[in-house]
């Protein structure tokens, strides 16, 4: 690829340096995602965290790796490779087994080798006579100078106006980059970048075109994912795709295989359950099933906002009456009126065992789902506690204590995040596990690990003076060892049942 088809991908990230020199008044007080022994973890799991720039050069140079083995037109290379999630591999398999001209039409591009045809007069579209270097545009009729025309390979042609305005359409309305295809109805032949970018005029509308582009390359690329952190701008490469923990330039770390907030121990496909649960309307369900009942006659539920058993249907087409513990016609009831006197009938408690168990389940969500919650809340004013932290360092070393004798409270505040991280998913780990020998085991560690770091955020919210500080610093330090050995505990256990097949869970 020469340098005017690197040009066509070049983008401007629009992240420029603070210039900012540092002060010496720094004290480090960014939060570190994680312990010692998960950054050799971590870089164990190969991996590079990519500027908008080097996502860009990274692309550029997969199209020229490709194009120095098979000579074909670099945009042609480019969907191609996008056809295959960039694997490069599979692309060299397809390509020759002998069946290009398929592989082309699988991806939308006209065959490169195949010799167009050539047209030496092309027929009016409004049937008048055309003069000579004269075209009618296909879009809006005007009869134009051949050079006002533009074609692709599929040979339909349009006025270059006309073209503008479809390529800006596609791009700034409907986000497409990737596929753009043909002008031409029923044509899905995709128009190449150098044609594009020589067709639009508003250099916002190319700056746009670039990024889609550029972002289509990392969605589409398995070995790619970009850093969901807000404002991100970065891309994380690894060599293999696995579910293990990256941690972008941001300070942000992120799973690799789903792109969430790092969820160990909790795994993938048990977390999207978790969200989905989350998201839909199942608990309000349980909710209405544990709280509400359905006439027996129209079947209209009905909600018991009072003491007494008789109930009336409030649909004028029913009006029945019927007693909400049995659900029986309240005819036979007699004066019970707040007692029901059927209770062992096989039918009343079927409708109560339904309703115990709607009750039940939803009770059990709420649980598991409100400690989730808490800890996540929690999570969230983080940069609240490190601004905290942060106060009581400076005053301490206004107290003729050294930088390095305050960092104690920095690492309290690390570990303590780190664990309520960590709590946050056992509990979407335990709402879906069985019971068996080793969960009991589990929930013991987790009860423990979640002991120590409440004692431990308690302790950072005390009052320092000059008085306490040394049993203070020896409280804090001594928790927040305990609290990582007690993580690190836990999260051994749940990996070695999963290599050991001890979990199951509920469906």
């Amino acid at each position: 690829m020469d340098s005017e088809d690197d040009n066509i991908y070049n983008t401007d990230s629009g992240n420029e340096s603070s210039g900012e020199e540092d002060d010496g008044l720094s004290i480090g007080l960014e939060p570190e995602p994680t312990t010692t022994k998960e950054k050799m973890e971590i870089e164990e799991f190969p991996f590079d965290v990519l500027s908008t720039e080097e996502i860009v050069q990274h692309m550029i140079d997969s199209i020229k790796d490709v194009n120095n083995v098979v000579e074909i037109p670099p945009t042609t290379t480019r969907i191609l490779l996008n056809h295959f999630r960039w694997d490069k591999e599979k692309l060299y398999e397809r390509y020759y087994d002998g069946d290009q001209e398929r592989l082309f039409k699988e991806a939308h591009v006209v065959n490169p080798y195949k010799k167009a045809s050539t047209k030496s007069h092309r027929k009016s579209v409004t049937g008048r006579p055309t003069a000579l270097g004269m075209e009618d545009c296909e879009i809006c009729l005007r009869d134009l100078p051949n050079a006002m025309m533009t074609g692709l390979a599929c040979e339909h042609r349009f006025c270059t106006e006309c073209w503008n305005h479809y390529l800006t359409t596609k791009i700034m309305e409907e986000g497409m980059g990737q596929t753009i295809s043909c002008a031409a109805h029923g044509c899905d032949i995709l128009v190449d970048d150098q044609t594009v970018m020589k067709l639009l005029t508003d250099p916002k509308v190319k700056l746009k075109y670039q990024h889609l582009i550029t972002n289509s390359f990392v969605e589409c690329n398995r070995l790619l994912r970009w850093c969901p952190q807000p404002e991100c701008n970065n891309a994380v490469k690894v060599q293999y795709v696995d579910t293990q923990p990256v941690t972008c330039a941001c300070g942000h770390t992120f799973c690799f295989s789903c792109g969430e907030n790092w969820h160990d121990p909790v795994r993938c496909q048990l977390l999207r359950r978790w969200q989905k649960k989350c998201d839909d309307d199942s608990e309000t369900s349980n909710w209405i099933a544990a709280n509400t009942k359905e006439c027996p006659r129209c079947n209209v539920t009905i909600e018991k906002d009072g003491g007494c058993n008789h109930m009336v249907c409030k649909n004028q087409n029913c009006k029945a009456d019927f007693c909400w513990v049995c659900l029986g016609p309240w005819e036979p009831h007699g004066s019970s009126w707040y007692n029901c006197n059927r209770y062992d009938e096989e039918e009343a408690k079927a409708a109560r065992d339904a309703q115990e168990r709607s009750r039940a389940a939803l009770q059990r969500y709420l649980f598991y789902c409100n400690r989730y919650l808490n800890h996540m809340q929690s999570l969230k004013f983080e940069h609240k506690l490190y601004a905290a932290v942060k106060e009581k360092m400076e005053e301490m070393q206004q107290h003729n204590m050294s930088w390095i004798e305050v960092q104690f409270l920095k690492k309290a505040v690390d570990v303590l995040c780190q664990c309520r991280q960590t709590l946050m998913y056992t509990y979407v780990f335990a709402y879906y596990l069985k019971k068996n020998n080793q969960s009991v085991i589990f929930e013991d560690n987790q009860r423990d690990l979640e002991s120590a770091t409440e004692k431990l955020s308690e302790y950072l919210e005390r009052d320092i003076t000059q008085e306490n500080l040394l049993d203070i610093k020896q409280k804090v330090q001594d928790k927040y060892r305990y609290c990582e050995s007690r993580r690190r505990v836990l999260l051994e256990h749940v990996h070695e049942g999963y290599e050991k097949d001890w979990w199951e869970y509920t469906d």
